[in-house]
């Protein structure tokens, strides 16, 4: 089983848990706790704090719940 589990949530963020290290394009890491158990990435673009989620897909009538394939 990983380490890391990443859950899509419904018209919302996609939800990272357990230890990874997020970096930006150049390669800088992102500081993020190591106290925190799961960070949030924002997937509708509307974020203040991208590539964080802020909560701003409520308002901004982000919908999207992909499924993955059965079987």
């Amino acid at each position: 089983m990983a380490d890391v589990k990443i859950r899509i949530r419904p018209n919302g963020p996609f939800l990272v848990e357990g230890a990874v290290e997020l970096t930006d394009s150049a390669g800088n890491a992102y500081p993020l706790s190591p106290d925190k158990p799961a960070i949030a990435l924002c997937r509708c673009g509307a974020s203040k704090d991208r590539p964080f989620c802020d909560g701003s897909h409520r308002a901004s009538g982000f919908e999207s719940d992909e499924r993955a394939p059965a079987g």
